[in-house]
């Protein structure tokens, strides 16, 4: 057959040009023909598709007559093109299908035509002599899945087909490389076609003794061979079970095909076995006992065989049934063994399930009796299975369990109502069940969940009282929340069918009736979730909560709304989250929600500080269902004045979902006005209103498009901080998304509309949307060289995505200059930079000539592109320059510049490998990669000859350091340079070290993934880039870096690489290449096995990483065996036994194989396919501890830490489950690792028998594995102990554990004991050990009681975690801890134990007497107040402990402070430490008495010399003075003045201390906030303007950048605590403290501006407050505003009160950027790379050209007041003559500035400065201002004529504006005289 090419020429040559077909075929054919040659040529699958579906329609558009005209040679054409796409295509059933769809349409005109040519393709396959290939199966396998035709020619050549099948496969099984590989696969999936196909055809064949024959029996053989296990590939045996269960059920009688099940299910045997299916007969030999054959045959009979087949019963034994009693005893042992395969075993119960659902009715008429009842042995078998394996690590199993919980359920009601049984006690039974499990369980609301629609809610809910409560703690923890909210969901949902149900038997319901039903139950608890404190619990209960809540109760949103406060904590944010979920759901509009008060709450939440509740307003103003359903004007005037104030948040996933919410508000925009432009051209003149509607839609929305578009670049300018200008990036890509017409093919939605380009030349026609404009193109560029990868990659993205496929001329050179000078700078980000610029220009030069423009150098071969050609040309350069000088290499060309920028050139995914790369240049390349890793090992070996060996442990870093300055001193002519001098690197040293490590991990990841995309885009092997020569030399260089170099940066990047260069080779279909991972493993172990080897794993070398790269590269689909043997090899390795002579300075092979077994563990790549080993591995590591070699210990520890992580899987990140606790329970943690339980029990017994032998009771014995046991047991879930389980042996070695003589034992073991204790059991263990508690005259071992206290402590803490009444056991272990109160007296003289009862104490508090708690509080009273005598271990934790329990109660912490002054230093330092853990501080008389202790003491305080006791004092004193809130700046502070004579002093002596910086930044900033407190409170009758000159003083010195941030934030809280007072009555007095107000605006300024966003919210809280005082606001709660919105309202309040006072006009002007251009340009082209490494500015969020523009409107009001005061107007004088001149410089200098209309080098160099920019946006302030002036006043209008200085300014304006500065719209408005004042 002809290719697709040449028969898409003939098609367009012959049919596409006949003259006598009319004109429209003619049209339609062509566009048809090009539809397919596009489809042809796409790479992308959906692409292909696209444009396959266009062509169906172009085709049906052809009448059936019309193709009939055509003439039969033409029709044969266009047959042989689509038959020949389709083989083309062979691999993409969706593709294939649609051209069947054509073909389809053809064969009506002409069947026989479109059948002969379908034979004669398929002729060459069944015909020939060859054996059969993996082409030929493919083409097979779409005839007969996809191709109407190509069943119909398979039903007459199927006999020949099967025996060439049947030829193949014994080829195929006799290779290990076809067996295992995809030829197998696909032979196995042809056959099951075959069989589900044509099974017609087949069932003679296999039924009748007629017709049998060898060919299919053969057939049955060899896939009976792959299913018993002669294939390792997983896929393949479980796809031949499923062929060979097809076959039976081509059995036309029930009888024939349930007999071949039942001989089919002889599978478990383990002897061989003899297969009879209908008149075939084939021998079974088992291979493999892993359980997958079995997997296989009972997958495959569920699947595929009829319901008849499936209720057989068994010859032998007529009662038996297939289905019960031959499958499920054979799905019931997969599920029990832990299997690979776990997953599918629960997959195929399922299925089970399911079947037998089916099936009922049938299998009650055979039984005649219930196959459920209660307690009955099936019910119990899969209750069992259910309940062990629901949290399951591995993956997928959960999931089946749960389905199979649902479908166990449904079939039990099914055999109840059956046979009339209403009680159905197995309900209630397992509801009881469910409650006993521990909220942290997942499973248990999948089961609430399944039960709930045969309980009821009523039932449910009354019986299960925690719900709610467990419900939150569930929205609380992150992998809770999922199933807590489908529970709340199903609950919802339950209650509204049944109020439903119970509405038809009576009145019915009305909406709002239904959601106060839910109210009653519901409100509360959602009102609870979404006004909390913790974060979680808010954002999950409105994701989870509020959308299903709307979904079955729409009216529910007037309870949720009516209980909430908008200047309440939280409400504004569950406000906002309330309406934006309702209106998501409902489609409600906007403003009429809740009346008019919804605009001023909207106004609130969009302004407020807080993140959340910005973009939950945000979501409100931009969802709706809808996306026709334009945005309001009112919206887009809000999105005007929200987006311009978010640009610079600092939070990712705020600019996330800010992006995300602006492309549905786009959206929008864009559909309305799509259905307005189509509307349009259908309305009559008449309907003028509409009309004029319509119109005013289209402009507001093409207007808005066109403001957005524009607001990125002016933002994106060099100088703006990293977060303006990633969230411009991604307000730029969401109009490029929405607004243009440009189509993504990666992409399955958000594409846009197919007529989007009427509205876009609508636009245009206006002038509007020119989205790809020069300049924006410039600012773009410009991008490129951002100093954040994030920023440089958007850019580029948006540039190749969207912006036109070539640039001009001008452009590419100047970039491409650029491009390689950046190349070769040593920096590491600019060489980034530089690569990126020539992965663009390649991509933008695919649509230019051969001739390759960039580079006068002509290609030779056009399938090299000429850019990759150059690329490879400056490596050799660089490499030859390496070579002759290595240092001269690491300034000028170090190697990793051009390696990134190849790496990005050729691997790019629109760029085909083989159109940039031929054979030759391939060569080339890897040939310099090799060298190039030889010449860095060597300079890093300092000796090239010694690198070349295959000497394979790596120089130390030592002497790679001592290499590298051999190297140096060589180069400067000097001896060997003296190391010791310096401990720093010089920068010599950094510039070689970066250039090897750098340039050596850049190798490996473009070594790797150049392989991967050669092998992958590979169509034939004999045409393929890379032959096994050359991928040897490529696994040495991999070798080479991970086994010689050290340096951990660049063995991880090899890694990368070298993962993808072993995934590449192991999916190769090529033996020998496959083979080469298996080798480089071989030699890995052989080296970890090394006794010789040295230095090589040690912490972090590249060994172990090797072996897990491979390993990791194994499909993770199939068996491991390249895992089994590593895992194996390294076990047996590491069990070795130790020579007794052995050297601990050297590394061991034993130690070796622990480290990589470690990473093994570690390694993301293997997932839980290293669990299977993980009881082993755990056994040995914690064997190993005992090892007397301590680099053995130190390693074993490490592997167990990992494998612990690994094993217990998700963490919990709930506050209630504890750091420590896991998502795994104990029952399930030892039903996964079975092996592991008995090994851990032995240990914990050995170490509890040891104990317990009286001969030992005075030694210390020491077992290593016992507290990592212990620390694993503590961190499992508590279960609920089944009576199956044997679990509870490991109680009594836990309790017995208490008595150890280790202290972190005791501890630990208390918190094992929780964990292994089920619920049920907490109170008999409790009882048990207070019980042994002893009497004052009883002998006992302090150790045995501390650690039988510690756990009845966490028992407790445990058990009463619920507020229920107490239990009769829990009041007798109540009255025995009371009755044991001589525990903490001082007759008990250990004061670990006194501690710890006292703990116990607490638990219980609630619970005790108050006689009791009165005694022991005296008790402990006396003993603080009772003078220690000498040192005791422990005493100061127990007092610490006393002053905590004390406290507690009001009455006993008055007495405690009572005494304040004359306790020791460490009780004062414990009850100051109290004061700040905000406890106790909400009692008013306690608050008052600790104030007035803590005032009277604070000089003596001051005056002491512990920083750390006057740190915590002044902390203290600021938090009680705050009301208990550490925060001073969110509430008004009412704060009783302190005594007279105190106050001067105290602020005297901190004052002090802040000048001259005494006592470090966490003191002062403590001393700050104290001194701003004590100052706050001075009496207004007696300000001193000296002391507040002092604190501004103060203020002004630390808000600085360089100041530590501690005291930047407490210079914030200062100016909430004094500064806010001070200006209220600055500003109530009209105070002539006009300075110190402008000083404290200034400094709110500088903060406001702060990298800290702590310190930036604090200065906002500033500015909050003074409106809050301004205002007029009751409420002492503050609205704290966001940062940007803070800004004005500083300037305003400034030019409000003192726009004539000299200081004013001072700083606004210190504010705006240095606008001396000619410094600025004089720097830019001096600027070089001078260092590795560049100074950070010390305040990166600034950005001086924002503040220009906040600046700019009140310079502005200045000018227009000139004429108001004459202060204000000889201060303005004064600076217009000073700056003038200057000005009139910089508007000369701009005007020189480019004045070429094209890009130059230079211009292009002075673009990418961030000074310049900035210095622009301060020249146009300033020079707007100064014309302002001009204008503005006559008296000095001689220094300058306004007119042409204004005119000269727009002209720099515009000639800027065109070449690539965008300014910001205020700057261009005010030179326009356009800005409003």
């Amino acid at each position: 057959m002809l290719s697709f090419d040449n028969l898409m020429t003939s098609l367009q040559d012959c049919v596409i040009a006949e003259d006598r077909a009319p004109e429209n075929v003619i049209q339609t054919l062509k566009l048809f023909s090009d539809k397919l040659s596009e489809s042809s040529r796409s790479s992308v699958k959906r692409c292909k598709e696209r444009c396959l579906e266009e062509a169906v329609q172009l085709l049906k558009q052809i009448s059936e007559a019309q193709l009939r005209n055509l003439e039969d040679n033409h029709l044969l054409l266009l047959v042989r093109l689509l038959i020949s796409m389709q083989v083309e295509m062979v691999s993409i059933s969706t593709a294939c299908r649609k051209v069947d769809q054509m073909l389809q349409l053809l064969a009506k005109v002409d069947h026989q035509l479109v059948f002969r040519e379908t034979l004669h393709c398929l002729d060459s396959t069944v015909h020939s002599d060859q054996i059969l290939t993996f082409e030929d199966l493919q083409k097979a396998c779409m005839f007969l899945e996809d191709s109407t035709v190509g069943r119909e020619v398979w039903r007459e050549s199927y006999m020949s087909f099967l025996s060439k099948v049947s030829d193949l496969f014994p080829v195929v099984l006799q290779q290990e490389s076809l067996r295992d590989g995809p030829v197998c696969y696909i032979s196995v999936k042809v056959c099951l076609q075959v069989f589900q196909l044509l099974s017609g055809e087949v069932a003679p064949l296999v039924w009748d003794n007629n017709h049998r024959g060898p060919t299919v029996q053969r057939i049955l053989q060899a896939l009976m061979n792959i299913i018993l296990g002669q294939c390792c590939n997983r896929e393949t045996r479980l796809l031949a079970g499923t062929a060979v269960a097809m076959l039976i059920n081509t059995a036309s009688e029930s009888g024939a095909g349930g007999a071949a099940a039942w001989s089919l299910l002889q599978v478990s045997r383990s002897e061989p076995w003899l297969l009879t299916v209908g008149a075939l007969q084939v021998q079974c030999n088992p291979t493999r006992k892993d359980g997958v054959d079995r997997l296989a045959v009972s997958r495959g009979l569920l699947t595929c065989c009829r319901p008849h087949i499936l209720l057989t019963s068994h010859e032998d034994a007529t009662e038996k049934c297939l289905l019960l009693n031959g499958l499920f005893p054979l799905v019931y042992a997969l599920c029990e063994e832990k299997l690979d395969c776990h997953h599918s075993a629960f997959e195929v119960l399922t299925v089970w399930l399911k079947k037998v659902k089916e099936s009922l009715a049938d299998l009650w008429r055979m039984t005649g009796v219930r196959l459920l009842p209660d307690d009955s042995s099936l019910q119990q078998q899969l209750i069992h299975i259910i309940w062990t394996n629901a949290e399951s690590p591995v993956e997928g199993v959960s999931e089946f369990v749960r389905s199979a919980f649902f479908l166990l359920l449904d079939f039990y009601k099914m055999d109840c109502e059956q046979f009339c049984d209403t009680k159905k006690t197995f309900y209630f039974t397992l509801l009881q069940r469910i409650m006993k499990l521990p909220w942290e369980a997942k499973a248990k609301y999948h089961r609430l969940c399944a039960l709930l629609p045969y309980l009821g809610t009523d039932m449910v809910l009354d019986q299960y009282v925690e719900i709610p409560n467990h419900l939150l703690k569930c929205l609380s923890t992150n992998h809770l929340s999922p199933c807590g909210s489908e529970l709340y969901k199903c609950l919802i949902q339950q209650l509204r069918r049944e109020l439903r149900e119970g509405s038809q038997t009576s009145a019915s319901h009305t909406e709002p009736d239904l959601a106060h039903y839910w109210a009653r139950r519901w409100q509360p608890v959602l009102h609870e979730a979404l006004t909390s404190d913790v974060a979680l619990l808010q954002n999950n209960s409105s994701i989870y909560l509020l959308p299903c809540t709307f979904q079955v109760f729409p009216s529910a949103v007037d309870h949720l709304v009516v209980s909430l406060d908008p200047y309440s904590p939280g409400h504004l944010h569950a406000w906002a989250c309330i309406l934006s979920s309702y209106r998501a759901v409902t489609g409600c509009a906007l403003w009429v929600l809740q009346g008019s008060s919804i605009f001023e709450t909207l106004q609130l939440a969009l302004g407020s500080a807080d993140d959340k509740v910005r973009l939950a307003a945000l979501n409100l103003l931009c969802c709706c269902p809808k996306t026709k359903d334009t945005p309001t004007t009112e919206e887009m005037a809000i999105m005007r004045m929200f987006i311009p104030q978010n640009l610079n948040c600092e939070s990712s996933p705020f600019r996330q979902h800010f992006h995300a919410g602006v492309k549905k508000f786009l959206v929008r925009i864009r559909d309305g006005c799509l259905a307005h432009v189509g509307g349009q051209k259908g309305k009559k003149k008449g309907d003028a209103t509409h009309l004029q509607r319509a119109q005013d839609t289209l402009e507001q929305g093409i207007g808005f498009v066109e403001w957005l578009n524009q607001l990125p670049y002016s933002n994106l300018a060099p100088g703006h901080s990293y977060q303006r200008k990633k969230t411009a990036l991604l307000l730029l890509s969401a109009v490029l998304e929405t607004c243009t017409d440009t189509w993504s093919p990666d992409k399955k939605k958000g594409q846009p509309p197919a007529n989007i380009g009427s509205l876009i030349n609508y636009a245009r026609q206006r002038g509007k949307w020119d989205f790809f404009c020069r300049t924006n193109q410039l600012v773009l560029i410009s991008c490129l060289e951002d100093s954040t990868n994030e920023i440089r990659e958007l850019s580029a993205g948006l540039l190749l995505r969207f912006f036109p496929p070539s640039y001009p001329d001008d452009i590419a050179e100047v970039l491409h200059t650029r491009a390689k000078q950046l190349l070769c700078s040593p920096r590491v980000q600019e060489a980034q930079m530089g690569a990126l610029m020539m992965k663009v220009l390649l991509q933008k030069s695919q649509d230019q000539n051969e001739d390759c423009r960039l580079n006068s150098t002509v290609s030779s071969d056009p399938k090299s592109s000429c850019i990759v050609r150059v690329l490879v040309k400056e490596l050799e350069e660089h490499y030859l320059t390496a070579k002759a000088d290595m240092m001269l290499a690491a300034r000028t060309k170090p190697i990793h510049g051009v390696l990134i920028a190849l790496q990005k050139c050729l691997l790019s995914p629109p760029i085909s490998i083989y159109d940039t790369l031929d054979h030759s240049l391939n060569i080339e390349v890897l040939g310099l990669l090799e060298n190039i890793s030889l010449l860095l090992l060597g300079v890093l070996y300092g000796d090239q000859d010694a690198c070349a060996t295959e000497k394979d442990a790596p120089p130390s870093f030592c002497d790679m350091g001592n290499a590298i300055s051999s190297l140096i001193a060589q180069t400067s002519g000097g001896g060997q340079a003296d190391g010791d001098e310096c401990v720093l690197l010089s920068e010599e040293h950094s510039l070689v070290l970066t250039c090897c490590w750098v340039s050596l991990k850049e190798i490996g990841i473009f070594l790797g993934s150049l392989v991967e995309k050669i092998l992958t885009e590979s169509k034939q092997p004999s045409e393929c880039l890379l032959t096994k020569p050359d991928l040897m030399r490529a696994s040495k260089v991999f070798k080479n870096i991970l086994l010689k170099c050290r340096h951990w940066g660049a063995v991880e990047g090899c890694c990368i690489g070298f993962t993808k260069f072993c995934a590449s080779l192991l999916s190769s279909n090529d033996p020998e290449l496959k083979d080469i991972p298996g080798q480089m493993l071989k030699q890995g172990l052989q080296v970890v096995q090394c006794l010789h080897s040295t230095s090589v794993t040690r912490r972090a070398a590249g060994l172990p990483m090797l072996i897990l790269c491979v390993v990791s590269a194994e499909e993770a689909s199939k068996a491991r065996p390249l895992l089994a043997h590593s895992m194996q090899t390294l076990l047996e390795t590491a069990k070795t036994p130790l020579n007794e002579d052995l050297d601990q300075t050297l590394d061991l092979p034993q130690v070796c194989a622990v480290h990589t077994l470690q990473a093994l563990v570690r390694g993301a790549g293997l997932g839980v396919a290293v669990l299977q080993f993980a009881p082993a591995v755990a056994i040995l590591s914690l064997t190993l501890l005992n090892s007397p070699c301590w680099a053995m210990r130190n390693a074993a520890l490490q592997l167990y830490s990992s494998l612990c992580s690994r094993m217990l899987g998700q963490r919990s990140s709930s506050e209630e489950a504890g750091p420590t606790q896991h998502a795994m329970s104990f029952p399930a943690f030892f039903f996964h690792y079975q092996a592991l339980q008995p090994f851990v029990l032995g240990e914990l017994r050995g170490a509890a028998q040891h104990l317990q032998d009286p001969s030992n009771e005075a030694k210390l014995h020491l077992q290593p594995s016992l507290y990592p046991i212990l620390t694993l047991l503590a961190q499992l879930q508590p279960g609920v102990q089944d009576s199956t389980e044997t679990l509870s042996d490991f109680l009594p070695p836990l309790l017995q554990l208490s008595a150890s003589p280790i202290y972190s034992v005791r501890v630990m073991a208390s918190k094992a004991l929780v964990a292994m204790t089920p619920s049920s059991e907490y109170m008999s263990i409790l009882i048990k050990l207070t019980a042994q508690l002893p009497s004052l005259q009883e002998h006992y071992c302090h150790n045995q009681l501390h650690g039988q206290l510690l756990q009845i402590k966490a028992i407790l803490e445990r058990a009463l975690c619920t507020d229920s009444a107490p239990s009769d056991d829990l009041c007798e272990v109540l009255n025995r801890m009371q009755a044991s109160l001589w525990l903490v007296t001082e007759a008990q003289r250990c004061p670990l134990v006194r501690a710890v009862y006292l703990s116990v104490t607490e638990c219980l508090r609630r619970l005790c007497s108050e006689t009791f708690l009165s005694k022991l509080s005296d008790t402990l009273i006396h003993d603080l107040q009772t003078p220690q005598q000498g040192l005791q271990v422990g005493l100061s934790s127990f007092h610490q402990q006393a002053i905590y329990f004390l406290c507690a109660d009001p009455q006993s912490a008055c007495k405690i402070w009572d005494h304040f002054s004359a306790a020791s230093p460490d009780l004062r330092l414990s009850l100051v430490t109290w004061v700040l853990d905000g406890q106790g501080l909400q009692q008013t008389g306690l608050k008052e008495v600790i104030q007035r202790v803590l005032q009277f003491n604070l000089k003596e305080v001051l005056l002491s010399h512990s920083v750390e006791y006057r740190r915590t004092y002044l902390k203290a004193l600021v938090v009680v003075m705050a009301g208990g809130c550490s925060t001073l700046s969110r509430h008004v502070l009412h704060v009783a003045p302190l005594e007279e004579p105190v106050l001067p002093e105290c602020l005297d002596l901190l004052l002090l201390d802040l000048e001259a910086q005494r006592g470090g930044p966490e003191f002062l900033s403590q001393a700050l906030s104290a001194a701003s407190l004590l100052l706050s409170l001075w009496p207004e009758s007696s300000l001193k303007i000296s002391v507040f000159q002092h604190w501004c003083g103060i203020l002004e010195s630390q808000r600085t950048p360089d100041a530590p941030e501690v005291l930047r934030i407490a210079c914030a809280e200062a100016l909430c605590v004094a500064g806010v007072p001070l200006m209220n009555y600055s500003l109530r007095e009209n105070s002539t403290l006009p300075a110190i107000m402008i000083s404290l605006i200034n400094t709110g300024l500088y903060l406001l501006q702060d990298q800290s966003q702590q310190v930036r919210m604090k200065a906002a809280c500033f500015t909050s407050m003074l409106r809050h005082a301004r205002i007029g606001e009751s409420r002492s709660s503050v609205y704290v505003m966001q940062v940007n919105q803070a800004l004005p309202l500083l300037l305003d309040l400034l030019l409000e009160k003192c726009w004539d006072i000299p200081g004013t006009l001072e700083v606004l002007l210190c504010h705006l950027p240095q606008s001396d251009l000619r410094s600025v340009l004089r720097d830019a082209s001096a600027a070089g790379c001078c260092s590795l490494y560049e100074q950070d500015e010390a305040n990166v969020f600034a950005e001086p050209s924002v503040m220009s523009v906040h600046v700019l409107p009140y310079l502005l009001q200045m000018a227009e007041k000139y004429s108001q005061s004459s202060a204000l107007a000889q201060i303005l004088n004064s600076w217009a003559e000073e700056s003038v001149a200057q000005v009139l410089e910089n508007l000369a200098v701009c005007k020189k500035l480019q004045q070429a209309g094209t890009l130059t080098p230079t211009w292009l160099a002075v673009l990418m400065v961030p000074r310049f920019h900035s210095a622009l946006c301060g020249l146009l302030t300033t020079a707007a201002f100064l014309l302002r002036l001009l204008k503005t006043s006559d008296n000095i209008r001689h220094l300058c004529d306004p007119s042409s200085m204004h005119m000269s300014l727009q002209e720099v304006c515009s000639h800027l504006s065109q070449n690539g500065v965008h300014f910001p719209s205020a700057l261009t408005a005010a030179v326009a005289g356009e800005l409003p004042l």
